[in-house]
């Protein structure tokens, strides 16, 4: 290793300019290098030397993104590139401790297996689910679809436990995974993720929704982490007018890069409406920002997360590599993406480190804009926090245990409505479990308590997709949104 390194930077310091003081920092470290090898108490692993602390080092004070790989790493980085997604098909309801079975998609290794809304998984591969945190259960679930997974399964009315044994399955999952009508006329979208094909299933959700004849749309892009940035290229295409800017790369040695609308698009006209918030990232902020400064959508919700830089990936020898930031994204008025880092833990160049000196951003039209990094929106909208109440509810898993026990007797169809019987069915139903409110408690609860009782014996009974209508009736960003272009 050593001997690499010492041919590696003597090539480099017969080639480097003589006025540069690199070649005297790289002789400086060395030096030190060779005095801990030489002279050190125990010895030196040169791998750990490098690998774990001298690059890795170096790296640490630029941006928390720009990282190294060691051959072991690399490897797997590569791996993830090329492989497939897996599953069992099943969307669940996690809590502290429980795994409930909301839906088994038709045709899955769920469906296939017999699982079934409502039941609660105990224990996978042994393990006992009753004892970890939520972050701990979703490692385990996430590690589990990688490999077959032996399920205990409590269902209600069995008395004796289930076991199931599921080999996970390449899953297509889609990046617009919902899209329903709010009211006759507006539309609504919400995109997971930017994934090679979704400005295609952006552009086929409209057209299922109506294309051209909408009356305005809601795009949601909350908790939405970003991906591939031609996905975002393309899906503001289908909005903004031809030769619109998009986005504009720029970097200290990359050629500056315009992405633009393509001449030839045929943008759709009616009003948008983009929700956000803090965990809204990347290719999801060129889209937002985009369509912001042109004045082509409203944005409401919350500061999104201001991830804007541009990482290069480049293959070192022994297998090693490094991500590097390259340069930054820039919205059309010239705002960039990126939220400054601290100074007191990076030492950023200027560029990086103070992304938006000007703040004088103007959108088309002349409306001020708010430069610093992530998207800031036109309307602010929080997220409703939890009464004492649905606090209580939610933690204790009432609503998807008592949907549960209510379908077991229970047949509903599209038109099935919470009544006040079913309510005080459940209140009663709470009682035995000494969870009981007060008279005030529950009058100012009753509307949002019958909303997500619905929601979720529509989970069970006929699909998540069904559920999700229901809550986005109660959502207060998205009927905002629904104001904002039903008014336009």
């Amino acid at each position: 290793m050593t001997a690499i390194l010492a041919i590696a930077l003597c090539t480099y310091v017969r080639a480097a300019d003589p006025l540069d003081p690199l070649p005297a920092e790289m002789k400086r470290f060395i030096d030190a290098y060779s005095i801990v090898e030489s002279m050190a108490a125990d010895p030196v692993n040169s791998e750990q030397a490098f690998y774990q602390g001298a690059i890795p080092g170096m790296l640490r004070k630029l941006d928390p993104h720009s990282v190294f790989f060691d051959p072991g790493q690399f490897e797997q980085l590569r791996q993830m590139q090329t492989s497939t997604r897996k599953g069992f098909g099943s969307v669940v309801s996690l809590l502290p401790g429980r795994v409930i079975v909301l839906q088994a998609t038709p045709g899955t290794p769920s469906a296939k297996s017999g699982i079934a809304p409502g039941d609660e998984i105990l224990a996978i591969n042994n393990i006992r689910l009753d004892r970890l945190s939520l972050d701990q259960l979703i490692e385990l679930l996430t590690e589990s679809r990688q490999q077959p997974a032996k399920l205990v399964v409590r269902r209600g009315g069995n008395v004796r436990l289930l076991e199931f044994t599921l080999v996970p399955e390449e899953m297509q999952s889609p990046s617009v995974d919902r899209h329903f009508m709010l009211r006759s006329g507006v539309g609504y979208i919400r995109v997971a993720s930017f994934d090679e094909k979704t400005g295609q299933e952006i552009h086929e959700a409209i057209e299922n929704l109506g294309g051209m004849k909408l009356k305005g749309l809601v795009m949601d892009l909350r908790n939405n982490p970003g991906g591939v940035v031609g996905a975002a290229v393309e899906t503001a295409s289908l909005f903004l007018k031809p030769g619109q800017t998009i986005v504009t790369l720029r970097g200290r040695n990359v050629a500056e890069k315009v992405e633009k609308v393509p001449e030839t698009a045929k943008p759709y006209e009616f009003p948008v409406a983009i929700l956000v918030n803090s965990k809204t990232a990347s290719a999801s902020e060129i889209v937002s920002g985009a369509l912001q400064d042109h004045d082509r959508a409203t944005i409401l919700g919350e500061p999104s997360f201001g991830k804007g830089l541009v990482q290069s990936v480049f293959p070192l020898t022994q297998g090693t590599g490094v991500a590097l930031t390259t340069a930054l994204y820039y919205t059309p008025s010239g705002r960039s993406i990126q939220k400054p880092l601290a100074q007191g833990d990076y030492e950023l160049g200027e560029t990086t480190a103070h992304p938006n000196r000007r703040k004088d951003f103007l959108s088309d039209k002349g409306r001020p804009l708010k430069g610093g990094g992530g998207i800031i929106p036109d309307i602010a909208v929080e997220a409703q926090g939890y009464s004492r109440l649905r606090t209580a509810l939610e933690a204790s898993g009432s609503f998807p245990t008592f949907a549960t026990e209510f379908l077991r007797n229970n047949k509903i169809d599209d038109k099935f409505e919470v009544t006040g019987k079913i309510l005080d069915q459940f209140q009663a139903w709470l009682y035995e479990r000494q969870i009981q409110p007060s008279f005030a408690e529950w009058s100012r609860e009753t509307d949002d308590i019958r909303a997500r009782l619905k929601t979720e014996i529509f989970n069970q009974a006929l699909g998540v997709e069904k559920g999700d209508e229901i809550d986005a009736q109660r959502d207060i960003v998205v009927q905002k949104a629904l104001e904002v272009v039903a008014g336009k």
